[in-house]
Parts: C-alpha cells; sequence; structure tokens
C-alpha cells in the first residue's frame, strides 16, 4: 500500500522547500497531497511564483495520511501557524505519525509546544520559537515522529530524510542515486 503525505502550501512559502519534497516523494511512490492554507487553491510563493494546490487544506482527508510537511518562507510560515487545519492536524499527528517541517517553519510545531524535549533544527534565528526542544545548527534532525531541516540548501537532505522515515533507506537512496545526487 503506498504511502501518503500532505503538503501544506501558503501563500509566501518557499518554492524549492514545498516542491522538492513533493517532487522527491513522489519519485519515491508516496501519494502527496499539496493542500492550500490560503481558502483557495492557487498560491503564491515568496519568490512570487503561482501555484495551484491539489485541494484546500479543509477538504484534505487526513485520517489515512502518513506524514504531513510544512515547507518554510515568509510570511507562508505565519500564514501556516495560523491555519486551524495545520495547527489541528500538528496536534492530531504529533507522536503518533511523521510531521516534517523545514527552514522557519518548524517554528509553527515548536510555539505549539509540541518539540519539547526533542532535538530540532530551523532557519537560525527562530531557535527562540522551538519552545523546550534543544536547538541545533544540524542540516536534518530527526526525533522521534519529527523531521526538521534547517533551510533551503538542506531541502534535498531532507527530503531524503522524509523518505527514509516514511518508507525505508533502500528507496531513499534509490531516488538519491536517480537524481545524482551525493
Amino acid at each position: 500500500m503506498s504511502k501518503k503525505a500532505v503538503v501544506f502550501l501558503a501563500d509566501g512559502f518557499e518554492e524549492c522547500e514545498g516542491l522538492i519534497v513533493v517532487d522527491l516523494l513522489r519519485r519515491a511512490g508516496v501519494e502527496v497531497t499539496t493542500a492550500s492554507v490560503m481558502g483557495r487553491e492557487t498560491v503564491v510563493s515568496s519568490h512570487n511564483i503561482t501555484l495551484d494546490a491539489d485541494m484546500l487544506c479543509e477538504d484534505v482527508d487526513f485520517s489515512d495520511k502518513d506524514m504531513i510537511v510544512l515547507p518554510g518562507g515568509m510570511p507562508g510560515t505565519k500564514n501556516l501557524g495560523e491555519s486551524e487545519v495545520v495547527v489541528r492536524e500538528l496536534k492530531s499527528f504529533a507522536d503518533k505519525k511523521l510531521i516534517g517541517a523545514i527552514c522557519a517553519a518548524p517554528s509553527v510545531p515548536g510555539s505549539l509546544g509540541l518539540l519539547k524535549g526533542k532535538r530540532a533544527t530551523c532557519y537560525p534565528g527562530f531557535e527562540d520559537m522551538l519552545i523546550g526542544a534543544e536547538a541545533t545548527r544540524d542540516g536534518v534532525v530527526v526525533d522521534g515522529k519529527f523531521i526538521t531541516g534547517q533551510a533551503l540548501g538542506s531541502a534535498i537532505p531532507f527530503a531524503l530524510t522524509l523518505i527514509r522515515e516514511l518508507i525505508d533507506a533502500e528507496t531513499a537512496d534509490k531516488v538519491a542515486t536517480s537524481i545524482y545526487f551525493g
């Protein structure tokens, strides 16, 4: 059975952090749904690229999803944090299903206290929003069901780690080889 993931998109999201994740997860055979938190399917990225999400986050059935992912970027991260659906699903998934967040986005589960007692990474300057977490400067950190990435520069290793945690190392290695990474 195919694994299923939701990548939340908001106005101001960092394009590469969102789309590299979608691309590599799909190459690994993951059924990925992009979900807009903006009340409309069309979102505008942090560098003014217009993109149509697969659906509105309100219309997603999260019951059969294995992972949710939050790309960073500003004001995308702020918009994610203001979404009732994102907050609800972060709380629902916490310590039960996988949650990925990269760049500024770890501040969303972090500000909810969901990273308390865990190691996590984020874009430098957002560490104070990782309430109760041990902030690192690592590119990618896995602690329990949380996978955090530092910034755009770690987007490919972050996506490959999502694959490794969701499926297995062999699949992540196959995807890495297919894109000549590493």
